[in-house]
């Protein structure tokens, strides 16, 4: 009886870790503080005036997340176009994280050339088609985003979902 109790026990503690780790919010090497984190229209006003890269902290609707490891992100920009944001050392998010979770991302921000392979490996990521990939054939120069941290928000539905 004390075995088959013991048993149970440790399957409880295990149980009860593993929903706590389900439900991590934050990844990344620092820990972000959303004290004076920015919307992304002003970090790219701050950006088209400058080539000098800037470490802030970001706010931002998640557009995209990489379907194969959760390595990157995309927020929307102003003009609607994405910015890609790459996780520094490679960490990850859950590759199930909705679209439309609104994050708040610490970082570098810096203007840099982005090859075709490396565009034609984040469609793919995407889960673009393979026409769509066929495509990509130009490199190009554009506001890229180093993340080092990431707090994903909550929204109100998912914390009473998660609830019940």
């Amino acid at each position: 009886m004390k075995k088959s109790s013991l048993f149970f026990y440790f399957l409880l503690v295990f149980w009860i870790g593993g929903c706590a780790i389900s439900k991590k919010m934050e990844f990344g090497i620092v820990s972000v503080d959303p004290n004076g984190a920015i919307p992304v229209s002003e970090l790219v006003a701050r950006m088209n005036g400058t080539k000098t890269p800037q470490t802030v902290t970001i706010k931002a609707p998640l557009t995209a997340v990489c379907q194969n490891a959760g390595c990157w992100v995309q927020v929307p920009k102003p003009d609607g176009s994405p910015l890609m944001v790459r996780f520094k050392n490679h960490f990850t998010i859950p590759p199930s994280t909705p679209v439309g979770t609104e994050a708040i991302i610490h970082g570098t921000a810096y203007w840099d050339t982005v090859s075709v392979k490396a565009l034609q490996h984040f469609a793919e990521d995407a889960g673009k088609s393979k026409e769509e990939i066929s495509r990509i054939n130009k490199p190009e120069f554009k506001l890229n985003f180093e993340g080092d941290g990431i707090k994903l928000i909550q929204q109100e539905g998912e914390k009473k979902k998660r609830s019940n």
